[in-house]
């Protein structure tokens, strides 16, 4: 059976905005199979999944993990780190290894962009992508729309801004395709040292102080800043960053509207972020995390080739 997204989820650059609505309704009544005293359906009973996960992950590899369990899929790990990779196998090898064992879809997670595509061009498998370098992070942006519209309804024509280190983030690109194929104003804030260049070119609006960011958004999508990915020279200090483009309380309590916050996560609290605000009534960084597993369970539920309807009806199929 087609999938109506296609055979691989590798980015949201080229999906259509009904593409994505449909992603985000079929994930609405997988929201409350996480909610049961038992939560499973037996939607994808049958199906082997492998987590190839070439970077560390904690949110992501979980989220994934509970998502195929919870659709009664087979699972199973690889890591890089104790894996052949570590003897020189490259990624196809390790890909087409695993394909001739049978399996039926693989989610990967690698350093370098493209590496997703690299693989999805060379097996017969689905692939997913959750995360390849600094491209995209597909199933992260699709979460941050499920809660954005969660509490906003309609997107169309809301505002909202991503702040902090668009440079090097994979889910900023994802977030902004998904944003504006959905209609959505798109704002970027930080310091031109960790912004792309010619970024303006893409349709986004442009700020250097946090304070227009927060006076013109509805929501607010923090990022953390990636040190890991960061040689010297890009900021001056930790504090420095804090003290002009952190998001504190005493900077919303200045706009003129409730603002929600959202952040992928892991946070630098003090940094990006302040605790109180991570924490607030306006955080929505929980309902991410609930969300996340909702959205990757709509994904792999599609690319088998399920559809929106189907997925009311399976929701029905649940352990009771």
């Amino acid at each position: 059976m087609t999938s109506p997204i296609g055979k691989d989820l590798l980015a949201l650059e080229p999906l259509t905005g009904d593409q994505i609505r449909l992603i985000l309704d079929t994930a609405e009544p997988f929201k409350e199979i996480s909610e049961r005293a038992i939560k499973k359906v037996p939607t994808l009973r049958g199906k082997t999944i492998v987590n190839l996960f070439f970077e560390s992950s904690t949110r992501t590899r979980i989220s994934f993990e509970f998502a195929e369990k919870r659709l009664s899929a087979d699972t199973v790990n690889v890591a890089a780190s104790g894996s052949s990779v570590q003897k020189g196998e490259t990624l196809v090898d390790t890909a087409r290894n695993l394909e001739a064992m049978r399996i039926d879809m693989v989610v990967i997670r690698h350093g370098s962009s493209g590496a997703a595509k690299f693989l999805a061009d060379r097996i017969e498998s689905n692939v997913i992508n959750a995360g390849d370098g600094t491209h995209e992070h597909p199933t992260q942006g699709l979460l941050d729309l499920l809660t954005l519209r969660d509490h906003l309804g309609d997107l169309a024509g809301r505002k909202v801004c991503i702040c902090g280190d668009v440079l090097h983030s994979r889910v900023a690109r994802s977030n902004l395709w998904g944003l504006k194929k959905l209609g959505v104003e798109v704002g970027v804030c930080g310091p031109r040292s960790l912004l792309p260049n010619a970024i303006e070119s893409l349709g986004v609006t442009v700020f250097d102080h946090i304070e227009e960011a927060i006076e013109w958004a509805d929501a607010l999508n923090i990022l953390r800043l990636q040190l890991e990915r960061m040689h010297a020279g890009y900021i001056p200090s930790l504090r420095e960053y804090n003290r002009i483009f952190g998001v504190t309380s005493a900077r919303l309590e200045k706009a003129p509207r409730d603002l929600l916050i959202l952040h992928p996560g892991p946070m630098n609290r003090g940094v990006e972020i302040d605790s109180d605000v991570a924490d607030g009534p306006h955080s929505l960084i929980l309902n991410q995390v609930t969300n996340g597993v909702a959205v990757r369970m709509a994904v792999l539920y599609l690319l088998a080739g399920g559809n929106a309807q189907l997925a009311e009806a399976a929701k029905g199929q649940g352990e009771r």
